[in-house]
């Protein structure tokens, strides 16, 4: 069940994956990245946000978030970062290595037509990391709950030992397509970023402590993630509360409290917010009238409808629609990047 409301938002937020660095470290290196929101616009313009992640493909190496007290984490082979915010952080053959971003890389011209993102130093050493280094489109707004519910920084350190293999095996999948020039291989790329990011948040939704809070957290109570699944898969339903306490066999009460504490909000706001996500995919991605979309999400009249979407996003659905329609692009390229 909650692999199948998962599967649901991932589409709704439009998740897609990009362009991939393929990196080769000689210690000492260090690679520092400026906030995703800095170089958005040359990656992935189309998109709303861009999530970061590498992989260490082999060797160790050393992560942190920029601007944070938190201590460096060591990466082993197998890990998985995430930086699901797109924070500024940095990665390095040792800890305390830094070397200041540079804006002035996005003025040299490149073959690609686009500038690698983290700046690198050569060491005199043997090569001691290498990493595959991705990123994620996705909606933000009006409503992506599954990127509210991540940390700023998400560890998976057994990726080669977790769940038999799964996650090694895409791993060393994109490894080796990231070292051939096979046809379609821009596509294959994209496909497996995104398939290692979601195997990476199914491994993180499943340890998370009892007492965790968040959208992925209240997929694991029954009759939550019933509520939540019913909404999903029925908006235009006109829900009550306690017509969704029905339906998932709980009072009025218990369905209330216990959704608001887990998700901070009350069924119904979620409701209205998931109308909205569902609707702003309808008018990006169809020509259907407007009317049509207001009634699949559950408004009985336009005018309603538009009300509501303004509030949520800012812009009247029309509006929306032109402005997502005049952003839609082609693939993302790939390169490599030796440091």
């Amino acid at each position: 069940m909650a692999s199948d409301i998962l599967s649901d938002v991932l589409k709704e937020v439009h998740l897609s994956g990009a362009l991939f660095f393929d990196i080769e470290g000689r210690a000492p290196w260090v690679a520092e990245a400026p906030p995703s929101c800095a170089f958005k616009a040359l990656i992935m313009p189309h998109a709303q946000h861009v999530i970061n992640y590498h992989v260490v493909a082999n060797g160790v190496c050393w992560a942190r978030l920029l601007d944070s007290a938190d201590e460096p984490v060591r990466l082993t082979a197998g890990s998985v970062i995430v930086f699901p915010q797109g924070q500024p952080h940095v990665l390095s053959s040792e800890p305390g290595l830094r070397e200041p971003f540079d804006p002035a890389i996005f003025d040299a011209p490149q073959p690609e037509g686009l500038k690698p993102l983290m700046l690198s130093r050569n060491g005199d050493g043997p090569q001691t990391v290498r990493l595959i280094c991705g990123f994620l489109g996705c909606d933000v707004v009006p409503f992506n709950p599954l990127l509210e519910a991540l940390p700023p920084m998400l560890v998976i350190t057994d990726g080669y030992s977790e769940r038999d293999g799964w996650l090694a095996s895409l791993i060393r999948a994109a490894a080796a397509e990231g070292r051939d020039s096979r046809g379609g291989g821009r596509n294959v790329l994209s496909r497996l970023s995104e398939l290692i990011f979601i195997e990476a948040v199914r491994i993180h939704a499943e340890r998370l402590s009892e007492d965790a809070r968040g959208w992925l957290a209240a997929l694991r109570i029954p009759h939550v993630a019933r509520a939540l699944t019913l909404l999903h898969e029925n908006p235009a339903r006109g829900w009550t509360l306690s017509s969704l306490a029905r339906a998932v066999g709980v009072s009025r009460t218990v369905l209330a409290d216990t959704f608001r504490e887990a998700l901070g909000v009350p069924p119904m706001s979620y409701l209205a917010s998931w109308r909205m996500q569902v609707a702003a995919g309808q008018l990006a991605d169809t020509d259907r009238p407007v009317y049509l979309i207001a009634e699949a999400v559950g408004y009985e009249s336009e005018a309603s409808f538009s009300r509501a979407f303004r509030r949520a996003t800012g812009l009247s659905p029309g509006i929306w629609r032109s402005e997502r329609n005049g952003n839609l692009g082609g693939p993302e390229p790939y390169f490599k990047h030796d440091t």
